[in-house]
């Protein structure tokens, strides 16, 4: 390999940019503010959730270049090598405003201002990848997007607005669009980027080959991969990280591969993409997926991530392992294959050997007579994590009687978890409620929750418990309704809030 870059070039709006020598940790929200005093994106809530600081990046997939809206708060600098960045500066063009800020304008979507600039980049990143949208479909580009003044109703119309009256712009982005492309291409190489300051480092391999050597020579590193949840550590828990990996530029690590029995996730294959291949599974997943966080999450956080935090409630490990996923693990020396399940140890240990990474997880599909099922309960509909996550599937044999059962519980235990006692009490049964309900008995020696301010050990057991009978009824009575109405109730995919389940006693 060729000698590592040292400084980080992209595309600021128009203007190419190289920068060397920043704190290797510097997001680009305090980038902005701090260092280019343009005070357009803001700082609310410093952990991605508010979307006051949501910026616009475009970077290469494939042969194209894709737009999609970030959270700059927690999003590092030096992630934008080979990259463009659009801020609420760049959107204001020979003196007028964009299509966007226009509207937000004429439908009066905005009062303090606070949050509007990040809620017009939302929107405009919208307006960039879809010629029209229906109503529900800007209130999932909103959805991370939080306004305390106006209520939500004259921004969802600036964003009906917006398709209607920009097609001049539209016009004008596609005709400027190629040759953006093109300088955002010639950003690309193959040549590891270093970022330094005193004894602390951003390190961008370029290679999964390079990613494992540079791992094995720091395997105290820190891998940072969509920053969602190392981004806090740096703007809430104020650590000062030495060595940090970022795998961001390895094109080999991203994607979907498409198997006779199951689909192959890129560990770092952003969970946008992963609802769009998972949704093809079971549109359950879809909806777990979309309610992982605001768009601006779901475009950076990565399915890798998820699993290697190891967090107890994750929503997405539940859900693989009642599917049956492995996850494959990489090293300079050899990779090898372990069931997702037992890739969870303890609190946040993992069977992970030094200097090994996430290369890859494996998701069985489901077979024609399998039974599966994906709840998430929290306080908030969106933007929130889960109190209790579930996920299951049955096979059945040829009489009916259940052969197989996956019961797989985020919330309920230090790690995601199988609850076995539960599904033994289900092999050789029949699927229905009383099937469901002897399991969910079962539950109480299979799990031990803990309180904490998200829900009480006595909630978190009656919602598991209430999971599995909800199972059983929307597998056996479709006309019974058990989720909350709502815009994507009417498509069948919907969620629940908090305690929301089944009005039966068990």
């Amino acid at each position: 390999m060729s000698e590592a870059r040292t400084s980080l070039r992209f595309i600021d709006g128009e203007v190419s940019r190289e920068l060397s020598g920043f704190d290797p940790t510097l997001t680009i929200l305090d980038w902005l503010r701090l260092d280019e005093r343009r005070m357009g994106t803001k700082e609310g809530c410093a952990e991605g959730d508010c979307g006051a600081c949501t910026v616009v990046v475009g970077r290469f997939v494939g042969t194209q270049v894709r737009y999609r809206a970030i959270n700059a708060c927690i999003a590092p600098l030096a992630s934008l090598d080979g990259r463009r960045l659009i801020t609420i500066e760049h959107l204001k063009a020979g003196g007028s405003l964009h299509p966007v800020q226009q509207a937000m304008v004429d439908r009066h979507g905005s009062q303090c201002g606070f949050c509007t600039p990040g809620i017009v980049m939302s929107l405009f990143a919208l307006w960039l990848n879809e010629n029209e949208a229906s109503e529900e479909r800007i209130e999932d580009a909103l959805a991370g997007n939080l306004c305390r003044c106006t209520g939500y109703q004259p921004i969802i119309a600036a964003g009906r607005q917006m398709f209607e009256k920009g097609a001049a712009a539209k016009k004008a982005w596609i005709a400027q669009a190629a040759a953006m492309a093109e300088r955002i291409r010639q950003l690309q190489d193959d040549r590891r980027l270093e970022i330094r300051k005193g004894t602390r480092r951003f390190i961008a391999p370029a290679s999964i080959e390079d990613f494992a050597k540079v791992y094995a020579s720091h395997p105290d590193a820190t891998i940072l991969a969509g920053a969602t949840d190392v981004g806090l550590w740096i703007t809430k828990d104020m650590r000062l990280l030495d060595t940090v990996i970022h795998p961001g530029r390895i094109a080999a690590l991203e994607g979907v591969a498409e198997k006779e029995e199951a689909l192959v996730f890129g560990a770092m294959t952003n969970l946008a993409d992963a609802e769009n291949a998972l949704s093809r599974i079971h549109p359950h997943l879809a909806e777990l997926l979309r309610r992982f966080g605001g768009e601006q999450i779901r475009n950076v956080g990565t399915v890798g991530g998820n699993i290697a935090n190891g967090s107890p409630i994750g929503d997405l490990p539940p859900a693989l392992i009642a599917l049956g996923a492995t996850v494959t693990l990489r090293s300079q020396e050899k990779r090898r294959e372990l069931p997702l399940e037992k890739f969870f140890i303890a609190y946040k240990r993992q069977d992970r050997h030094p200097g090994e990474f996430v290369e890859s997880v494996r998701v069985r599909k489901l077979g024609a007579a399998s039974l599966f099922h994906a709840s998430k309960v929290s306080k908030r509909f969106d933007e929130d994590i889960s109190a209790v996550c579930g996920a299951f599937r049955l096979e059945r044999d040829a009489k009916g009687r259940i052969n197989e059962a996956r019961l797989a519980f985020g919330g309920m235990a230090a790690v995601p978890k199988r609850a076995s006692r539960a599904e033994r009490a289900l092999v050789g049964q029949e699927w229905n409620e009383e099937a469901a309900e002897r399991a969910a008995v079962a539950l109480e020696k299979d799990f031990a929750p803990l309180d904490d301010w998200r829900a009480s050990a006595r909630y978190r057991m009656r919602c598991a418990q209430n999971l599995l009978l909800r199972f059983a009824i929307e597998t056996s009575e479709a006309e019974t309704e058990t989720r909350i109405a709502g815009p994507l109730a009417r498509r069948d995919l919907s969620g629940e809030l908090a305690g929301a389940a089944p009005s039966r006693e068990l």
